[in-house]
């Protein structure tokens, strides 16, 4: 019969297995995950943008996506917008690799900053990037200490993106200073990015094996066998992404307001109502996304109150000459903010402000008009007309005055026949005096 013994250091050594299990960080979406989620950006950064992108790296989180590629072609775009991409990206607990792709796109200007930020960056063949330094929406510099104020406050953006992810912070200084750009092949000799590759399976195969720094440990990429997921922008991401646009915000602020003010100065027409309410509200709803000055909205208001007080007070055109001014201004000043260049184009700005005011004038003009013209119809339109006597008025009668039969009186008694005057009209009873009458 044997005898039954036990292993000490066998004991030790499982103990020891199992506290290096509890103590080392164990991340589900590492060990169990099988798909790879994938979205595609085709389009200027703006706070839409910004939105599905957060949107995008949330829902990796959630259903423990092995990574997620962001397929990237942009002419650049809002550098808020920017910033709130680059600080979702750097914070996300899921890999993101940014892929410029496919041939002939870009990651110009806001796209640098977005590519630079990704865990893994990678460009297709016949792809570019550069060009990052600060300009207006209408393609000018920003002007004088403005503008260097914004270019050095992008250069340290820049670096500190280049810091964190080990890439070259000299090349991407002359991207924003001296609006440099490279080829994905340039690009990847000078540091900037990590790999180039053909297309996405191309990507996934020279990812396999990658080993990357995230989160303060190290992680061996496995993505040969995964299962690609596209998640696709919803209806509100789109709308937000169209609207977040600043011209287009700003025109469906005018539109709004020139609605409205069109229902105000002419009420019962409906349909402008309609259309201005509607548009006011996309309007706000894109405002509240983008960098705006309140003093701007607040003087676009002012010029609104100042056509309609045109219309009730006789100021012989000053108040419409103060909105315009108003409206000028409001205009000019609507986007711009501390360390923000204005995105609003001139060519947008410019015939905006001369047919809306040319309305509002207009409008303000006919309604004025309308207030000063006699009434045409009801007891208004009666007085001053003159009828011919039908039955005695002692005091009371009748009167035929513009082809119909009134009952009438009158202070004094007039004969059948006699001519008289129209000087009110009281409960459908019309008061007459003597065409002859002082």
């Amino acid at each position: 019969m044997a005898r039954k013994t036990t292993d000490p250091k066998g004991k030790w050594r499982s103990l020891l297995l199992l506290l290096l299990t509890l103590l080392i960080p164990w991340d589900p979406a590492w060990s169990s995950s099988s798909h790879f989620n994938v979205i595609k950006i085709q389009d200027t950064i703006n706070p839409g943008v910004e939105d599905f992108i957060s949107y995008a790296i949330s829902t990796s989180e959630r259903d423990g996506a092995h990574l997620l590629v962001i397929l990237l072609d942009t002419p650049g775009g809002l550098l808020t917008a920017t910033r709130g991409i680059v600080q979702a990206i750097l914070n996300a607990s899921v890999p993101i690799v940014v892929f410029v792709s496919p041939s002939g796109a870009q990651a110009a200007s806001a796209g640098v900053f977005i590519t630079a930020a990704a865990d893994i960056a990678a460009m297709a063949p016949g792809t570019n990037i550069g060009a990052a330094h600060p300009v207006t929406t209408g393609g000018g510099d920003v002007p004088s200490t403005m503008g260097e104020k914004v270019v050095n406050d992008t250069v340290a953006f820049a670096r500190s993106i280049a810091d964190q992810r080990g890439r070259n912070g000299n090349w991407l200084e002359k991207a924003v200073r001296k609006s440099i750009s490279a080829t994905a092949h340039e690009a990847f000799a000078e540091n900037v990015i990590d790999l180039v590759a053909s297309d996405l399976p191309d990507l996934l195969k020279r990812l396999d094996g990658w080993e990357i720094e995230h989160k303060g440990r190290k992680t061996r990429l496995s993505t040969l066998k995964l299962e690609e997921r596209t998640l696709a922008p919803g209806w509100q991401h789109k709308v937000l992404r169209t609207i977040s646009n600043p011209n287009i915000a700003y025109l469906l602020l005018m539109i709004g307001l020139a609605g409205l003010y069109f229902e105000l100065s002419q009420p019962g027409a409906i349909l402008p109502g309609v259309i201005g309410g509607i548009s006011l509200i996309l309007a706000l709803y894109a405002l509240q996304t983008l960098p705006v000055n309140y003093a701007g909205v607040l003087l676009i208001l002012l010029a609104v109150l100042f056509f309609l007080l045109e219309i009730k007070v006789a100021s012989y055109g000053m108040l419409s000459v103060a909105g315009v001014l108003c409206l000028v201004l409001g205009s000019l000043m609507l986007f711009r903010v501390p360390g923000s260049t204005n995105p609003l184009a001139l060519s947008v700005f410019v015939p905006t402000v001369l047919l809306v005011s040319a309305f509002f004038v207009t409008v303000a003009t006919l309604a004025f008009r309308a207030q000063l013209r006699k009434p045409e119809i009801g007891g208004e339109a009666m007085e001053g007309l003159t009828g011919e006597v039908m039955q005695e008025l002692n005091p009371q009668g009748k009167v035929f005055v513009s082809g119909e039969l009134w009952n009438a009186e009158s202070d004094d008694p007039i004969g059948v026949g006699e001519k008289v005057v129209v000087t009110s009209v009281e409960n459908l009873k019309l008061k007459v005096k003597k065409m002859d009458a002082k």
